[in-house]
């Protein structure tokens, strides 16, 4: 067992930052866990945060969505999306949408565990994101034309680094800005939203390795 493989099985999911990570990259939301207290209808969805040793350390595996009509248009994500009814449990549907979305294998990646559920009110989602762990990974991962523009790796040591991490004003249609969103900026793509609260918590996890 790897070093990196050992480490994240300490610290997931029993040494987890939680919601006060969660906050510093929407300080405006409030906790997830509060808002679910005051939903009925939430609907149940999961991510797959992908994890590839690269050398000495840890790249995380990302994709851009496709422009379209949605809330979640051309932004940043993790491979996910909504639980069906024919889906085992949210890891199934982590690995369905992972296969789905940028043709990751049912049996790739060894699942080290739960990080800290999300609610997004604007998409109603309750997310729940699972992390896996590649040792290697001898594939070609292929985006789906249809829901995926590109997939690419943000280097761990990168998301360390706090000069990742700035503040910008936010376009969301209809001449209305987000101003002074909290993010990362990582080769000119903008990382914000949900995916920014789940990386600012894999942060803090990445952090406390010497």
């Amino acid at each position: 067992m790897s070093d990196w493989l050992t480490f994240l099985k300490n610290q997931i999911p029993n040494e987890l930052p939680g919601e006060r990570a969660h906050l510093e990259m929407m300080p405006m939301r409030g906790l997830s866990s509060d808002a679910l207290k005051k939903v009925n209808n939430a609907k149940e969805s999961a991510v797959a945060i992908h994890l590839l040793q690269k050398d000495r350390g840890i790249d995380i595996l990302l994709t851009q969505r496709n422009t379209y009509n949605g809330a979640h248009s051309g932004q940043i994500s993790f491979p996910g999306g909504k639980r069906d009814a024919s889906d085992e449990d949210s890891i199934h549907t982590a690995r369905r949408e992972s296969f789905e979305e940028i043709a990751m294998p049912f049996e790739k990646g060894e699942l080290i565990g739960p990080m800290t559920e999300i609610y997004i009110p604007v998409s109603n989602f309750h997310i729940k994101p699972y992390v896996f762990f590649h040792s290697e990974l001898n594939i070609e991962l292929i985006p789906d034309p249809r829901e995926v523009a590109s997939i690419f790796l943000l280097p761990g040591n990168d998301l360390i680094n706090q000069k990742l991490r700035t503040e910008v004003d936010i376009p969301i249609g209809n001449g209305r800005v987000l101003k002074d969103v909290p993010c990362f900026l990582y080769e000119n793509r903008i990382i914000w939203g949900a995916t920014a609260i789940l990386l600012n918590e894999l942060k803090e996890i990445l952090c406390r390795r010497d």
